[in-house]
């Protein structure tokens, strides 16, 4: 805890040797010097304060701009962050997220960005001994490098009277493209990611 005036103005009276010349009132010379180099001693103490706090991404204002800068944010696949909360968040999850190649890990990254009931699709190839009456075909061996992500309900964007103009469509599906950006980022190299966006 950062000291305040007054400690570091006691702390230096302390230090001076006994006598008269070295007076300790109020009103002195010498108290007003003291007191201006502990204003000074208290504000570097407070600033050391603060640097605590800049080194914490989670309560980070000065410093921001700079963690922000080592961790590659602001993020190209999602829009930038306007309010100070949301600037720390993004970058506390960019920090504390650990990759992974499950499909629980693929969801939580898709519900981390807003989009609720995410579906992921695995394929694998027909195989004889291992198939069973009435699984898909699916296509060749390579299927198994394919994977689908539903994503429900997408963004539609209807013409509306009044606040679209001339030559605006008359509706729009709009893709999820943070998702996917992210998606195919996080993806591995072998694999190929395909999404489909359902209740169009």
């Amino acid at each position: 805890m950062a000291m305040n005036e007054q400690a570091y103005l006691a702390q230096l009276q302390a230090l001076l040797p006994p006598g008269p010349a070295w007076t300790r009132e109020p009103d002195a010379n010498l108290t007003r010097i003291l007191s201006a180099w502990a204003a000074e001693l208290a504000r570097i103490d407070a600033r050391a304060d603060d640097l605590l706090n800049e080194a914490d991404p989670r309560t980070a204002r000065e410093l921001l701009p700079d963690w922000e800068r080592v961790a590659g944010l602001p993020d190209p696949c999602m829009p930038a962050a306007s309010t100070l909360e949301e600037r720390r968040n993004r970058l506390v999850q960019h920090l504390t997220t650990i990759g992974d190649q499950s499909r629980a890990f693929y969801l939580s990254v898709a519900e981390r960005i807003g989009y609720q009931g995410v579906t992921i699709e695995e394929f694998r190839p027909f195989m004889s001994g291992r198939s069973r009456c009435g699984d898909a075909l699916n296509g060749p061996a390579t299927v198994r490098f394919y994977w689908r992500v539903h994503v429900p309900e997408p963004r539609v964007a209807w013409f509306r009277a009044g606040t679209a103009r001339c030559g605006d469509r008359l509706g729009a599906i709009r893709r999820a493209e943070d998702l996917e950006c992210i998606f195919r980022r996080l993806d591995t190299r072998h694999t190929e990611v395909i999404f489909a966006y359902e209740g169009a």
